[in-house]
């Protein structure tokens, strides 16, 4: 869904002005007599801890630096450009000197077998990115700052992490993973890439479901040979968000990624919590910084004491990467790093697959819907022979919802589209103009608690069936 359409009237695509949407707040009769109430502010909730985005990723601990007291931002700034700088000269050493994957034994090469290898270690790569500090590429410092603040800007640390890593992936084959066919048969029902999240990161959605079937469980699990092909598979998943980032200063260098435990199993899940487990440890060990979060939604009331065992193999920094959202509040923990238009509508945004009507590029209007109030947004269509379609979501929903088209003439009818109350996913819907009026959403929220809603609308030129008939 990489449709860059504009929204706006373009007649290549056929797509027409809708009138600029207007929004009218009605206010319960109840409430009408206090007009003061409207006037004070509403305190803001204090918000779930589960919620929290927390900036840590910049952040350097003065202890991580060895110092004492409180340095200011000048001196840690200053010692954390030392510590790249350190960094750069021992990972050139290291590729000069061929000992970047270890100490090689040479007495069994010949000397041309040894120029070669010299001349392939010079050319490594990590994510496409060259390591060789002198090749001056931009994205060198930035993969090599992520060891060093997942080692807290020790050198030696991040030198001897950035080894291993390097020795893991060429072991592994981890370069060509993208290539093999390793989850054809969960299709997208046990993880997927879809959309970006607010600061333009890849998001990877996990589900668990599909594992409550005992057939697939046990195909998936059955021997430890499928056990590794899971586990290669959940790399691979990573590896294909790796490949949409951009490795330069300023650039998108990390991903999010949501945990939906929606319906996992309570019992007889051993393997897939083994696998689980160990694919927690490679991402740190192997892919430091490259995770900004971690959203777990849906969790079973038993993960969260599962959850404490695992912290047991988690170091404080990505402790902090993990957010658990309430069941009740899912939608509105995503929509703070996922805007709308990228949300799959079932996590209660506005994408959908292979979305033919809109992209992630048509413009998404919010509306805040107070407690036991009215609020409408109406769309006016003057031109005649569209069809217009709107995309709506309520975070949290539990409203009652009205679309009607009320013609422009007095004498025509008004169209009853859709009366009822919503509690669920995103609903779309579309209308034939023929004649001039405006398509009107109504939406009450009875509740006291201030609802949010977003929605957008498009319109293209269509030909009615009848005629296509005649």
């Amino acid at each position: 869904m990489n449709d860059a359409n504009e929204c706006c009237c373009n007649d290549e695509y056929g797509k027409i002005v809708v009138g600029v949407p207007l929004v009218i707040n009605f206010f319960d009769k109840n409430n009408n007599n206090d007009e003061k109430s409207l006037k004070v502010q509403e305190k803001k909730n204090q918000e779930d801890h589960d919620c929290d985005q927390e900036d840590d990723d910049d952040d350097l601990d003065a202890t991580a630096l060895g110092d004492a007291g409180a340095p200011s931002p000048a001196e840690i700034k200053l010692k954390m450009k030392k510590s790249l700088l350190e960094f750069r000269c021992k990972v050139e050493d290291a590729i000069l000197g061929n000992y970047l994957l270890g100490e090689q034994d040479h007495e069994k090469l010949a000397p041309q077998e040894i120029a070669v290898a010299r001349e392939q270690i010079r050319e490594i790569t990590l994510w496409g990115v060259p390591l060789l500090p002198s090749k001056a590429h931009e994205g060198t410092d930035v993969v090599l700052r992520k060891f060093l603040k997942a080692k807290d800007f020790k050198v030696n640390e991040a030198f001897d992490m950035l080894q291993k890593t390097l020795v893991w992936r060429r072991e592994n084959n981890v370069d060509g993973i993208t290539d093999e066919d390793l989850g054809s048969e969960f299709g997208n029902n046990a993880g997927f890439l879809c959309g970006k999240d607010r600061e333009g990161r890849p998001v990877c959605y996990h589900a668990c479901e599909i594992f409550k079937d005992r057939r697939v469980y046990k195909k998936t699990f059955g021997s430890d040979n499928t056990c590794d092909k899971y586990l290669r598979w959940r790399i691979q998943m990573i590896e294909k968000a790796v490949k949409k980032l951009c490795f330069r200063e300023g650039g998108v260098e990390s991903i999010l990624q949501v945990f939906d435990l929606r319906n996992t199993p309570m019992q007889g899940t051993k393997e897939l919590n083994s696998v689980s487990k160990k694919a927690l440890i490679l991402f740190q060990n192997y892919y430091p910084e490259i995770i900004h979060k971690n959203i777990i939604v849906y969790a079973p009331f038993w993960f969260y004491t599962s959850q404490v065992l695992l912290s047991g193999f988690m170091n404080q920094r990505n402790k902090k990467k993990f957010i658990l959202a309430r069941s009740q509040k899912v939608t509105q923990t995503l929509l703070k790093f996922i805007a709308p238009e990228h949300l799959p509508t079932e996590y209660g945004g506005l994408r959908r697959n292979n979305d033919e009507d809109f992209s992630p590029y048509d413009k998404v209007s919010e509306l805040k819907i107070k407690g036991s109030t009215v609020s409408k947004v109406e769309f006016p269509i003057q031109q005649l022979g569209v069809t217009i379609m709107w995309d709506v979501t309520v975070v949290g929903w539990d409203v009652s919802y009205k679309e009607e088209f009320i013609p422009d003439d007095e004498g025509s009818y008004t169209v009853l589209l859709q009366n009822q109350s919503v509690d669920g996913s995103s609903t779309r819907n579309s209308f034939y103009i023929s004649e001039p009026g405006k398509i009107v959403i109504t939406v009450e929220n009875r509740t006291y608690k201030k609802k949010k809603m977003f929605y957008r609308s498009t319109a293209r030129t269509t030909v009615p069936m009848f005629f296509l008939l005649q």
